[in-house]
């Protein structure tokens, strides 16, 4: 192959790797805000440049080819050194104006985002504020988010962590369920009881028999990856389920179950990329952040 007669560029090598990474072009269209047409046009286009093929289909789904796994290694590490480009320029940048990413998980998005963006309609009018509301860890390297709140610790050295605060997690249900199947008075009461939880629940049910609590699977009513759906149907008298206090006192209907046993302490962590966190926009998002979180008591939704 001539590779001096290669002409380059960027965002077809781009959408061949959000494509490889993502598993599929229409994921891959939603995650660069394009048309799925339009992604594979770009894809096409670096095939045909390169004389390879670097996709093939099995079945509905995608998979890299021998060559599309080569090319995979050196086109992350261009995009690598791009974001770094990036977040360098981002770190630099002194005016108190522009977009800011969050990412939260989305039950505590409903509960904390629309404080943060009523103060920051006060005191930054000019900071767009862009929820990442995911129950996904989102990677700040890469630029999926500028700022994360962590129940986790990061452990790359690239990222600045702040442990904000910590809050017990305990059992939750609505008062309406627990008047129709009664209080429990004891851990082995809580066999009896209907469960809800996010996916997959079956880690959580491992989690949950070392803190000795008798739960089966089959007393697993409902589960979700969003953590939303679940709390509504806790709220609706559907089950218990375990919660970070904080987010769960003061929600209207709602009591603890068991309120002298706690499971394990969740820490709430904000986390920064090193190079932002020279940014003022983004340092100024971080310390209202530091500052919301640190309140005696969070909001409820």
């Amino acid at each position: 192959m001539n590779w001096s007669a290669i002409t380059f560029d960027w965002n077809q090598a781009r959408a061949f790797l959000v494509t490889a990474e993502a598993g599929s072009f229409s994921a891959a269209a939603r995650q660069l805000g394009l048309t799925q047409p339009t992604l594979g046009r770009q894809v096409a286009a670096l095939e045909e440049a390169l004389g390879l093929v670097l996709f093939e289909r099995v079945g509905r789904s995608l998979e890299l080819t021998q060559s599309g796994r080569d090319l995979l290694a050196h086109v992350r590490a261009m995009g690598d050194a791009a974001m770094q480009v990036s977040l360098s320029a981002t770190g630099h940048v002194q005016e108190v104006a522009g977009p800011v990413s969050v990412s939260v998980s989305d039950l505590l998005a409903v509960q904390l985002m629309p404080h943060l963006a009523e103060r920051l309609g006060r005191v930054a009018p000019q900071i767009t504020l862009d929820v990442v509301a995911s129950n996904r860890i989102s990677d700040l390297q890469r630029r999926e988010a500028d700022i994360a709140v962590r129940h986790v610790r990061p452990d790359q050295p690239e990222l600045i962590a702040r442990l904000v605060r910590q809050s017990p997690a305990q059992f939750f249900a609505a008062s309406s369920y627990l008047d129709r199947v009664g209080r429990p008075s004891s851990l082995q009461d809580l066999a009896r009881l209907d469960f809800i939880g996010l996916r997959p629940f079956s880690e959580t049910v491992k989690v949950l028999k070392t803190y000795g609590v008798p739960i089966s699977e089959d007393r697993v009513r409902v589960t979700s990856d969003s953590g939303v759906v679940v709390w509504d149907m806790v709220r609706r008298g559907l089950g218990i389920m375990p919660m970070i206090r904080d987010q769960a006192i003061g929600t209207p209907g709602i009591e603890t179950v068991l309120p002298e046993f706690s499971l394990l302490t969740v820490p709430y962590w904000l986390t920064v990329h090193r190079e932002l966190h020279s940014s003022r926009r983004i340092r100024l998002v971080f310390d209202l952040l530091v500052d919301l979180l640190s309140a005696p008591v969070l909001l409820p939704a």
